[in-house]
């Protein structure tokens, strides 16, 4: 860093600048002052006289710190005056009066020099200290005539606020103006002086340093200019005579003085400078502006100091100015020009006028004045009054003025500013001449003559031409234009002002131009000819005959009016119509018929009283003459003489007017009448409308039944039919109230548009539509007589649509109202329906829709505004439309259909309802029963309380509405809520309030008993949906009465169908699930009191209350209700949870609810042992209410899930035991209903009981588990045969269904026996697993019959039975996959209805041990199916219907022992990886030999192309099959030994794309990466997050189970998870790999994002790891160490011989492994440097493009050494002793040179180079 400019540097020992400035002085603070006055470089001026006591004191008595800061003032360096004078102002702040005094004649020094510099903040700054030190002295009169001068000077500085801040320091000496004018008289002498210096000044003269010359001369221009005008303002100043007027006559003596010193000051300026000629001609426009201003003063203040030698001087420069091209120099130049030519006209007899004055003026004119339009152009009139009139040629001079002038508007059409002083000063000037004629004429004619050329030369050839020829479309040009109408117009008002004669000259040539446009009025040109004279005309009315002037219609418009209208009335054009219907407008009509008809009528009119024309004349003459005229049926009615006639429309007699013309539009007889007849109400309601006049014309009976019959008429429809009845309807806008036919012609027209409409909706191709149109009807089926196209019907619709449109105000006043409005809806929604549906689209009706649509948009606000009837009236004809949608139409899918309902429902509640009571009762119409609709519960309503009515009878065939109005709720539901739909919810003040009175119980209870429908189901929507709003809304009791209400109905309903058999559901001890129940309202009840329960809405409370309502209805009387029954152990399977979910607090309850089920248990064994079954009994029902009250569940370790007492257990294991027994001594009883009751008994009692049982217990329970499993076992094995036979010897053509035909025949019971089995045996390994942990002495008269050794033989034999099953299964799918896709789906579809089995399965294999499977394995692989145990789990790994239990089963046997070596390589494969005699082999056959070959199953996925899977979706199965195949194969890499690594390795890198990981980095928005550096887990954004997570867990737990575990079911999230711990693990196992990949990445945004996240999430634990693998690998010995320093990310092995030392210094960049590690030696010992190199390039190699190790690598460089000190040569291929991958000896020698080499060298050399010859001396190796 370099310090400031101008500050010099200072020590910590230098003191500060106070203490340093006080340190340099004499003691008290004295100054020394040395030669000439100056201290340092800067010097005190003395030159104020002082008295002889303090004139020492003046000079050294200055304080320490403002003498510091003054000598500062003087350094070249702005930045230091600054900071200077900063310090200065506050210093001067601080100090006092006295010390500031001593300091001001340097300050004034310095202060001189200030105001000169070039940096104007500086100068800013100088005079913020000026005024501070003001402030501080208050009193500055000793040192005013120094300081006058300088500060008069800045008061000019060019710079706006140098300037400003000058005056606020004089201000702040001088407060009073006429203080500070005292000051200048006092300091006259001393200001001029000062100012006359500066005028003396040069650019050399003014520094005394090397400043650069254009600083230079910048600085002297703003001196001179400044100076220039002080002494121009302190002339005018001090030489007014207003100043002294009012003084005493002392003052007026000081003010004369003054006065007289500042004339003879002016007069030696003048003298001396010579008229300031050289000020003048200066380059610098600055300074000439400055100059005219002191010329201007000088000729206004002291004009006899100007002799007519100076005049003489001036007049060329001052009056040949106009060549000034500077427009900044020109308001200076106008000021000095015209008070000089006033002043002196004998001026202009002095030079050449013409050469020197005129031709530049000229110029000066045709060039806009140079850019100075604002200032130049008032000033024009001024110059013209100041002209001597001898000096010119009158004529010529104005005409060539004019001229000029007008050629210089181009240059004022830049901005409108300009514009506006263009035309101001030309009208002035023009009207100037006019009236000062008399200057330069003599007598009246030739004044007179003068003006009349005048107007013929300038206004109408000139300007009158030039108006003419302006474009009139350009839109740039139209506020010129305006400007340029408004300048003739008022040019025309100052003629008639001054001669009204001379407007005749004008009117003339405009009444011809008139005439010549109306002549040729077909041409284009002549079109816009007419346009330009009626703007004109619009212009003369805005600015003359809207004032009041007369002469528009007397002189201009008037007298050509009867000829105009003859000529107009012969040649019918509507540019004339045009032109006269303007002409109207402006003047009024009785005027203007008063000016046509004048002629005809002079003679009457003469004896008249009244000039003007009476009403009845003009009424008389506007129907006799206007009226035909306009209709006459010869040419046509056109809009323009339509214009025309309501042009003529007068307020007093428009009444009669408009009759008259209705009389002859309705009377005419024309084809185009319909036309007229528009045209002309158009036309009446505008004028209606702008006159602020009624009109009625409904009593026109011949005006209604022409608008009745048109709107009666049939296709095809005239062009303006439509437009007609709008017009005679009225009612477009709403403020529209001008109706002109009755309101019974418009019910009428209103019918017939109607049926128009209906017409249209019946021929529709949609169902619904049709259906909606036999709502609408209001009587029989309604066509169009003698018109049933559809063309005919479609114009129809389109006439109806228009009327509709055009008057929808007016319908909006009749009864029919609701009807059209929703058949306006019902075509709407059809527009709806053809956008979704699309197939066989007729354009032309979707276009009328889609125009409907736009209407309907266009009203849908106004339609709230409507009465309560008609809204509701309007809804409940829609609702039903709604329902036709969701019920009727064949043609949409059921989504697409109650979609649009949703749609539908939402539009009509937007538009009609106003409020929340209104949208639930149309609700209650839209769901309201119907004939198939509800299907299990009716709704009604009492009392204005929704109720439900249980329906005994339901027919199935009633389904399919059922099913799609319940589709349709549920969406519903979705759109708006179900606090709106279900619970009724009115919101008041932001809060949903719900009344019991408002639910709708029955529609809830109907949406759980359909249960499914079309896009959902009660689970997946309709109860999470309940749930939220229940959750949300808490804390409404009403909320509980819903759901009591709901259950209450279900249970009712439940009851009543009872009798159905559920056994099916119950068979397994897991609580089925609810979809498994047959019976609606039991499937509906369980499932809404399974969610309520788990979403804790519900607790132990209404759990106890549901008990005893069923306990309650179990008897009736003695006998035994068997529906109640048969429904309580579904429901006990629910309620058992929150009943013993905790501890129940009240005794009496507690002990209610267990005597009940001890009586239930005693009531069970009470029954005959299972293997006596006998059917007809109910001991089915009691066993399974047995079991449902004692709850097991778990995944993987299943636990008992309430409390039981000890009666309770004694009866479970009696029951149990009795069961034991009595297999022993009677016949195994194998009804399926038998075995699962037995199973389900089994798991209760070994879950509750297990503690009592004895060895022969365990004996029983693990004998019949096995039994089952077996059972299981067999049927697999026996669909797996099945498959294979099917597969391998079936015909192709009936594989298919074969394979169905297998997999529908399973046994279900089996499984469902297993799976109790399975529970069963897993918490029996759990409890032998808890006695292996537990520390034991060993004893031998141990009776504990859980004692692991007793059971590990059945254990190991159930568990290969498990596996087995697991194998069966997958080798099914695999068989079938062999033939095709479709064929491996039916197994695997087959598993998803046992998936409870399938889960339990899994789970007991993946806890197997690794002897079972091993006899698992071979027991299978012995059996001989086409497919092998690898074969089976990969086919369940990439299943295509997968069930993510199996997968994970799947992924872990893959994955371990004995399974994982055979799950990658093929055999041949396998054998050829060892390796103890390859190097006793050739060298390229061992190397073949070697080459490894992977399965197919993992190869076609590890081998397949990455593009596929970029494409994909990010969860799509075959990307998720291709992550899994990376992570077996990375898994294996962990695991694997050093030989079989390096060969996958080089196997992935030879056969894989690395762009895999351009696939794992698709699942993190890379944009993001970066911007998660030190930010922890929780703060990442999602998706980065779980990707970091798993990828930083990977690396360090070194295991990828976790990333499996969560992986399946397939989601976003999991696989973005997987994708990070394969990128994890990758960095871990194959660093090169993906450094390879990295480095061939191109786009730098991308890398830089993976390098951030890499460096901030995985660097840090990869690095941390290999350095602890280099501590932990104990390398050190006595001639080698190994130093880590983990702070520098860097490794120092030394290699020790002999006392000399080697070291190789390892640096891992931070981004490891993206970034290479560097690797270096620092010293060298006893190895040549050649082959130090070789060493170190080959563990660069190794540690670079290898996947080792470091410590690996370190290992190696070391082993080197010592093969080195050996005597043992260095591999010539890879420079090394040690191979860097098998860690051989160099053993291959070459029969010629004897060089010996590696064989992996050699092989890789023969490869690479296609020949065997030897690397060194190339002979045949």
């Amino acid at each position: 860093m370099g310090r400031q400019k101008g500050e010099a540097a200072r020590s910590k020992a230098r003191p500060s600048s106070s203490s340093l400035a006080a340190s340099l002085l004499p003691a008290a603070g004295a100054t020394a002052v040395g030669f000439g006055g100056y201290v340092g470089s800067s010097r005190l001026d003395v030159s104020v006289p002082t008295t002889s006591d303090a004139a020492s004191s003046s000079v050294i008595d200055i304080d320490g710190e403002l003498a510091q800061q003054l000598k500062r003032l003087s350094r070249k360096d702005p930045t230091t005056k600054l900071k200077a004078l900063t310090t200065l102002l506050a210093l001067l702040k601080e100090k006092s009066a006295k010390d500031v005094l001593p300091a001001i004649p340097q300050w004034a020094f310095e202060y001189k020099k200030l105001l000169l510099d070039y940096n104007r903040e500086v100068r800013r700054a100088t005079h913020g200290t000026m005024a501070a030190l003001v402030s501080t002295v208050g009193d500055l009169a000793p040192h005013l005539k120094t300081l006058m001068g300088p500060w008069w000077y800045s008061q000019f500085d060019p710079v706006h606020e140098v300037s400003q801040a000058a005056k606020r320091s004089l201000e702040a000496a001088f407060p009073a103006q006429e203080k500070r004018l005292d000051a200048l008289m006092l300091c006259i002498d001393e200001v001029f002086m000062y100012l006359e210096e500066n005028l003396k000044l040069t650019p050399q003269s003014m520094s005394d340093k090397a400043v650069a010359l254009d600083e230079l001369q910048e600085m002297h221009q703003q001196v001179i200019s400044s100076s220039l005008l002080a002494l121009a303002t302190l002339l005018d100043i001090l030489t007014s005579e207003k100043h002294g007027l009012e003084n005493t006559s002392s003052e007026q003596k000081r003010t004369q003085k003054a006065r007289s010193a500042a004339i003879s000051h002016a007069e030696k300026l003048l003298s001396v400078h010579k008229c300031f000629l050289d000020f003048l001609r200066s380059p610098s426009s600055a300074i000439r502006s400055a100059a005219y201003s002191l010329v201007r003063s000088c000729v206004k203040n002291v004009p006899h100091a100007l002799n007519e030698a100076n005049v003489k001087t001036l007049a060329p420069v001052i009056l040949g100015a106009f060549q000034e091209k500077d427009p900044t120099c020109h308001s200076f130049m106008w000021e000095a020009l015209l008070l000089f030519s006033r002043k002196f006209p004998e001026s202009w007899t002095t030079l050449n006028v013409h050469r020197t004055l005129l031709n530049p003026f000229w110029n000066f004119l045709r060039n806009g004045c140079f850019g100075s339009q604002q200032v130049s152009y008032p000033s024009l009139v001024l110059f013209l009054d100041c002209v001597p009139p001898k000096a010119i040629t009158t004529n010529k001079f104005f005409f060539e003025f004019f001229r000029n002038f007008w050629a210089g508007k181009v240059h004022s059409q830049s901005s409108n500013a300009d514009q506006l002083a263009f035309f101001k000063s030309y009208r002035e000037c023009f009207l100037w001449t006019l009236q000062s004629a008399q200057r330069y004429c003599d007598g009246v004619e030739a004044i007179h003559n003068f003006r009349r050329t005048i107007v013929d030369e300038v206004l109408l050839k000139l300007m009158w031409c030039d108006y003419l020829s302006v474009p009139f479309s350009e839109e740039k040009l139209k506020k010129f234009v305006q400007e340029f109408g408004k300048c003739i117009t008022e040019i025309l008002s100052g003629i008639y002002s001054l001669e009204p004669a001379l407007l005749s000259v004008f009117c003339i040539t405009f009444e011809e131009n008139c005439f010549e446009a109306f002549q040729q009025s077909e041409s284009i040109e002549n079109h816009e000819n007419v346009d330009k004279i009626i703007r004109f005309l619009r212009l003369v009315d805005l600015h003359a005959v809207r004032k009041g002037d007369s002469w528009p219609l007397s002189y201009l418009v008037g007298p050509m009016m009867p000829k105009s209208f003859q000529f107009i009335q012969t040649i019918d054009s509507p540019n004339t119509l045009k032109f006269m219907a303007v002409v109207v407008s402006i003047f009024g009509p009785r005027k203007i018929v008063e000016e046509i008809t004048r002629e005809q009528n002079e003679s009457s009119r003469l004896s008249e009283k009244n000039s003007d024309m009476s009403l009845t004349q003009f009424l008389q003459l506007f129907k006799e003459i206007f009226v035909p005229w306009c209709f006459k049926t010869d040419s046509g009615v056109t809009l323009t003489r339509l214009d025309l006639l309501f042009a003529l429309l007068d307020v007093e007699c428009f009444s009669e007017q408009c009759e008259s013309i209705i009389l002859h539009a309705t009377g005419t007889p024309d084809s185009d009448y319909t036309r007229v007849l528009a045209l002309v109400l158009e036309k009446m309601r505008e004028e209606s409308i702008r006159m602020k006049l009624r009109l009625d014309l409904s009593h026109h009976e011949l005006l209604n039944s022409t608008a009745l019959s048109v709107a009666r008429s049939l296709p095809p429809f005239g062009s303006s039919d439509a437009r007609f009845v709008c017009a005679a309807l009225g009612g477009m806008t709403e403020e529209d109230q001008t109706y002109f036919v009755s309101e019974n012609t418009s019910i009428a027209i209103f019918k017939q548009i109607f049926q128009k409409l209906l017409s249209f909706i019946q021929t529709s191709n949609f169902t619904w539509v049709k259906s909606a149109n036999e709502l609408l009807k209001p009587e029989g089926h309604i066509t169009i007589t003698g018109s049933e196209s559809p063309t005919s019907v479609l114009e129809a619709a389109n006439f109806a649509m228009e009327v509709v449109n055009g008057s929808f105000f007016r319908l909006k006043t009749v009864a029919l109202l609701p009807t059209v409005l929703a058949a306006l809806f019902v075509i709407d929604w059809e527009h709806s329906t053809f956008e979704v549906f699309g197939e066989g689209l007729d354009m032309d009706r979707f276009d009328f829709c889609k125009s409907v649509h736009a209407f309907r948009r266009k009203i849908n606000k106004s339609l709230r505004t409507l009465s309560l009837d008609c809204r509701r009236t309007l809804g409940g004809t829609l609702v039903w439309a709604i329902r036709c949608v969701v019920c009727n139409e064949d043609k949409l899918e059921i989504d697409t259909a109650t979609s649009l309902g949703c749609l539908y429902f939402l539009d009509v509640v937007d538009s009609v309802c106003q409020g929340q009571d209104e949208e639930q009762m149309l609700l209650d119409e839209l769901l309201s029963n119907g004939d198939s609709w509800p299907l299990w519960v009716m709704s009604d309503i009492k009392d204005g309380r929704r109720l439900a009515t249980l329906k005994i009878e339901s027919n199935s065939s009633d389904a399919s509405e059922d099913h799609r109005m319940a589709a349709f709720v549920d969406k519903l539901i979705s759109k708006v809520g179900i606090a709106r739909v279900i619970a009724g919810s009115i919101s008041s003040e932001q809060v949903m309030t719900s009344h019991c009175h408002y639910h709708r119980v029955w529609l809830a209870t109907e949406m759980l008993c359909t249960w499914k429908w079309q896009g959902g189901s009660v689970l997946t929507s309709f109860l999470p949906s309940l749930i939220q709003y229940m959750r949300d809304q808490d804390s409404f009791a009403s909320n509980d009465n819903l759901l009591d209400s709901i259950v209450n109905i279900l249970i009712d309903g439940a009851l009543v169908q009872g009798a159905n058999s559920e056994t099916s559901c119950c068979s397994s001890i897991y609580p089925a699930p609810p979809e498994s129940i047959e019976q609606a309202f039991l499937r509906a009840l369980v499932s809404i009191l399974g969610t309520l329960f788990e979403a804790n809405i519900w607790g132990r409370n209404k759990a106890l209350e549901i008990f005893n309502l069923l306990v309650g209805r179990l008897y009736v009387g003695e006998d035994v209700n068997s529906n109640c029954l048969k429904i309580l152990p579904v429901v006990m399977s629910v309620l058992t949870g929150p009943l013993f979910g905790n501890e129940i607090t009240d005794t009496s309850k507690r002990n209610e609810v267990h005597d009940v089920i001890e009586g239930w248990l005693q009531r069970t064994l009470s029954f005959p042992p299972l293997n006596t079954w006998l059917s007809g009994q109910d001991m089915e029902d009691w066993f399974q209410l047995l079991a449902s009250c004692y709850p097991v569940r778990g995944t993987k370790q299943f636990r008992p899930q309430r409390d039981i007492s000890d009666v309770e257990r004694g009866l479970l294991l009696e029951l149990l035991r009795k069961q034991r027994l009595a297999s022993t001594s009677v016949a195994v009883n194998k009804l399926p209903v038998v075995q699962i009751l037995l199973s389900k008994l089994t798991v209760v009692v070994v879950g509750y009981c297990w503690n009592d049982f004895n060895q022969d217990d365990w004996e029983f329970v693990l004998y019949k588990s096995r039994y089952w499993i077996e059972s299981a076992v067999v049927l697999m094995e026996e669909v797996a045969e099945a498959v294979n036979d099917t597969v391998t010897n079936g015909s192709t053509s009936d594989i298919l269904e074969k394979l169905r035909h297998t997999v529908s025949g399973l046994d279900s019971s089996a499984l469902k026996l297993a799976s109790n089995a399975l529970v069963a045996f897993s918490m029996f390994c759990g409890l032998i697993g808890q006695e292996t942990g537990q520390e034991t002495v060993e004893n031998e008269n141990d009776q504990n019959p859980l004692r692991p050794e007793k059971w590990d033989v059945i254990k190991d034999k159930i568990l290969q039975g498990v596996l087995r099953l697991l194998f069966s299964t997958g080798a099914a799918e695999a068989m079938a996959g062999s033939y095709s896709l479709t064929a491996s789906s039916v197994i695997a579809l087959s598993r998803l209805g046992d998936s409870y089995f399938w889960e339990l399965v899994s789970s007991s294999a993946v806890e197997s041990s690794s002897h079972a499977r091993e006899r698992a394995v071979k027991s299978f692989d012995m059996w001989g199916l086409s497919k092998g145990v690898v074969s089976s789990l990969y086919a369940i790994l990439f299943s295509s219907e997968p069930v993510p239990y199996l997968q994970y089963a799947a992924y872990v046997i893959l994955s371990s022992e004995p399974v994982a070596d055979s799950a990658f390589f093929t055999q041949e494969s396998t054998s050829s990886l060892n390796e103890s005699d390859v190097e006793d082999k050739d060298p390229l056959a061992a190397s073949l030999e070697t080459k490894i070959q992977l399965r197919e199953e993992i190869s076609v996925f590890l081998e397949k192309s990455p593009l596929e899977i970029i494409e994909s979706d990010l969860v799509a199965p075959d990307r998720v099959h291709v992550f899994v195949a990376w992570l077996l194969t990375l898994h294996l890499l962990a695991s694997q030994s050093s030989p079989t690594k390096e060969k996958l390795i080089q196997h992935i890198k030879d056969s894989c794309n690395s762009m895999i990981l351009d696939c794992i980095f698709q699942h993190i928005p890379l944009e993001l990466c970066a911007a998660t550096v030190k930010k922890k887990f929780s703060q990442l954004p999602p998706g980065i997050s779980e990707f970091a997570q798993a990828a930083t867990r990977a690396i360090t737990d070194n295991s990828l189970l976790f990333a499996v575990e969560s992986l399946w079911p397939v989601g976003p999230d999991g696989v973005t998870s997987f994708a990070g711990a394969i990128y994890g693990l990758m960095l871990k196992t194959l660093p090169a790999y993906v450094r390879e990949w990295f480095n061939d990445i191109r786009d730098h945004t991308s890398s830089s994002a993976i390098e951030s996240f890499t460096r901030t999430w995985c660097s840090p634990p990869l690095i941390a790891i290999e350095l602890s693998q280099i501590k932990k690998a104990n390398l050190s010995d006595e001639n080698f160490s190994v130093s880590v320093s983990k702070s520098a990310n860097e490794v120092v092995a030394t290699y020790t011989k002999d006392e000399s030392n080697m070291d190789l210094v390892v640096r891992l960049p931070t981004s490891y492994p993206l970034r290479p590690v560097d690797v270096e030696c620092t010293r060298s010992l006893g190895i040549s440097e050649v082959k130090q190199r070789k060493w170190l390039l080959s563990m660069m190699s190794f540690v670079r493009n290898q996947n080792g190790a470091l410590a690996e690598a370190i290992r190696i460089w070391k082993n080197n050494f010592d093969k080195e000190f050996e005597g043992v040569e260095e591999c010539p291929i890879c420079y090394s002793v040690i191979h860097t991958s098998n860690h051989s000896l160099p053993r291959r020698a070459c029969r010629t040179c004897k060089h010996k080499f590696h064989s992996a060298c050699l092989y890789k050399w023969f490869l690479t180079s296609n020949k065997s010859n030897c690397p060194l001396c190339q002979s045949l190796f």
